[in-house]
């Protein structure tokens, strides 16, 4: 089992995937930070309120609906959201870039078959008129 594991871990689909999982979690600090330290400031000039995160309703003395943090959760998703979608749109670039077909540099002469530039009007191997 031990072996199977090793195997499992060494192939590059399994690292691959623990990599985007710590630079996540690194990314989904620094998105909240973005949020609460830069956006919630910036909106509380609209709002007069300075701190989203205690917005909310009371149900009981114990219970309440924190629509404040849920306020924030939102807005830390449409970060991310933008964020994946302006990487999956680079990828898909160069994606397209790589299927675009590549243009014939040369073209074969129908006398001798060789290789010739496409801008040739004459072969240099047989020199035949093309």
């Amino acid at each position: 089992m031990f072996k199977e594991f090793k195997k499992f871990a060494i192939k590059g689909n399994a690292i691959d995937l623990a990599i985007g999982v710590v630079i996540g979690a690194a990314f989904g600090k620094i998105v909240g930070s973005l949020v609460s330290d830069i956006i919630n400031p910036i909106l509380s000039l609209l709002t007069g309120r300075i701190d989203f995160s205690k917005l909310k309703i009371p149900i009981t003395e114990e219970a309440a609906i924190s629509y404040g943090l849920f306020f924030n959760a939102i807005i830390e998703f449409i970060i991310v959201a933008f964020a994946i979608f302006l990487v999956v749109r680079a990828i898909n670039k160069l994606h397209q870039r790589a299927d675009e077909p590549k243009t014939a540099k040369t073209k074969s002469c129908p006398y001798c078959k060789e290789a010739v530039s496409v801008e040739a009007s004459k072969c240099p191997h047989c020199t035949s008129n093309i």
